[in-house]
């Protein structure tokens, strides 16, 4: 007779298989989930860890996709959602559940190599197995390598070894899956308060995203479709639909970049096989992705440390009026202030855009690019810490084969070349739609009348600039002299 203190659990047959889930949130093309399910019925583990270092726990847009992600996920197999320590809660849920192996993704991000080591310890002294497997780059950091087997600094050499490298290794189809329906503790997903509640300023975010799987998918085949063949050449205009809109969706792992590599490839192949001009740019931004995290590998502290130790005495100011503006879209720089209210009510900005807006608040503004990496990294729906970082450094002149630090955009002048009809300025700052194109990237010149019927009052209902062009260029130049004559 069992005393009534004592729970007797059977247990099935086959002890389940662990698959822990990070930016990996796919079915397809996925290894750690193919080695899973070969081994038995797969328990699913979404792991909620708040505890990395300071600064770098999900921003606010990044919760409401990963909300939006994870519940796409739930309607296709059964999630166990638990909140803490990633080591620890992975140990809770072996000794619940006996499984008998641990399955996960790779991470890139500079705490991510210690946690994994803890959880295969954990899991080992669990009496379960333990794998780590690629996935959510092309190429492991370790691979590629420059004639003197160190890691490249530059890009162009590095992106001509991956293209020498050949293909990516062929897709993996979405594996057979016995789900687990043993018990085990689970939290509930609306429980973890990923998305805004009051006031909900993520409310423009579905209009433009699905987050999951198959919005991935769609993504893809949408952009293939319309996109692809104007690539090479419209890609640096806003005011074009013609980027992919694929990065969130690689960021989180609902796609991987070699699904994306071959479905461009298959769909050059259609048109006769040969390497055109837009598939090959678009597949050397996605080697960008994959160099930003090479970068990230080999210099772990690039989201924080200038990768040019020389630029740790770059005399940056403090201006937090200055910041303001920039983050609400109200420096007075009509390209710029579009970019900024395109970030906030779609959790996305243009590329180009990102640009010209990273460059104002660095160069004219003299404000650290963390600052502005900070505000990426909490707004962006695709906030990818090797992306964002090595991004950010490259526009600031100090990262690994950056663009000169006296290279200054021109805020007037990028937005007349990239947004010459004015057409993505009057979307995002509908209070400059009726300004005349010769006018709409520097409304402070037009004549009165002008403004008057355009009903344009700079000061009241747009603001006038928040620094001059010029003298912020000439700053920001005597600023680099002097380290440069330092060093």
């Amino acid at each position: 007779m069992i005393p009534p203190t004592v729970q007797c659990v059977v247990k099935p047959m086959t002890a389940p298989a662990l698959y822990w889930l990070r930016n990996d949130l796919r079915l397809t093309d996925n290894a750690a989930l193919t080695a899973a399910a070969a081994q038995g019925p797969v328990i699913f583990l979404y792991v909620l860890d708040d505890g990395t270092p300071d600064g770098w726990r999900l921003g606010g847009a990044s919760r409401w996709w990963l909300h939006k992600s994870l519940e796409a996920l739930s309607a296709r197999v059964r999630l166990v959602l638990r909140q803490g320590a990633a080591d620890k809660v992975i140990a809770e849920v072996l000794a619940e559940t006996g499984a008998a192996s641990v399955h996960f993704t790779r991470d890139y991000a500079p705490w991510s190599g210690q946690i994994e080591h803890r959880v295969k310890a954990l899991a080992e002294a669990a009496g379960a197995s333990c794998r780590r497997y690629g996935g959510f780059l092309l190429h492991e950091p370790e691979s590629i390598r420059n004639g003197s087997g160190e890691a490249y600094k530059v890009y162009t050499p590095f992106s001509k070894a991956c293209f020498a490298a050949g293909e990516p290794r062929p897709l993996r189809p979405g594996p057979p899956i016995t789900p687990w329906t043993g018990a085990v503790k689970s939290d509930r997903l609306e429980d973890w308060e990923l998305v805004p509640r009051r006031p909900d300023w993520a409310k423009g975010f579905s209009a433009v995203w699905t987050p999951g799987e198959a919005g991935a998918a769609a993504r893809l085949k949408t952009f293939i479709k319309n996109g692809l063949a104007h690539y090479a050449d419209e890609r640096d205009r806003p005011d074009r639909e013609v980027t992919s809109g694929l990065s969130p969706h690689l960021h989180f792992g609902e796609i991987s970049p070699a699904q994306c590599w071959h479905a461009v490839r298959r769909a050059q192949l259609d048109a006769g096989g040969k390497l055109d001009r837009p598939a090959g740019k678009f597949l050397k931004e996605v080697l960008w992705r994959e160099f930003s995290y090479h970068l990230l590998h080999h210099w772990p502290t690039l989201p924080e440390k200038p990768f040019r130790p020389e630029f740790a005495a770059f005399p940056w100011g403090e201006n937090p009026k200055a910041l303001a503006t920039w983050q609400k879209g109200r420096t007075g720089y009509p390209i710029v202030d579009a970019g900024m209210r395109e970030l906030w009510v779609t959790g996305i900005m243009h590329n180009r855009v990102r640009m010209i807006a990273a460059s104002f608040l660095i160069k004219d503004l003299l404000i650290p690019w963390q600052e502005g990496e900070r505000w990426f990294w909490d707004t962006l729906v695709d906030a990818d810490i090797g992306n964002n970082s090595a991004s950010w450094q490259w526009v600031a002149g100090c990262g690994a084969d950056a663009a000169p630090y006296f290279r200054i955009f021109n805020p007037v002048l990028q937005g007349e070349k990239f947004d010459p009809q004015g057409a993505y300025v009057r979307k995002w700052l509908p209070e400059l739609r009726h300004m005349p194109d010769e006018f709409v990237h520097r409304p402070w010149e037009a004549p009165a009348l002008v403004l008057k019927t355009a009903g344009v009052e700079l000061g009241r209902n747009y603001p006038h600039p928040v620094i001059d062009h010029g003298t912020a260029r000439d700053r920001a130049l005597d600023a680099f002299r002097e380290i440069k004559g330092a060093a």
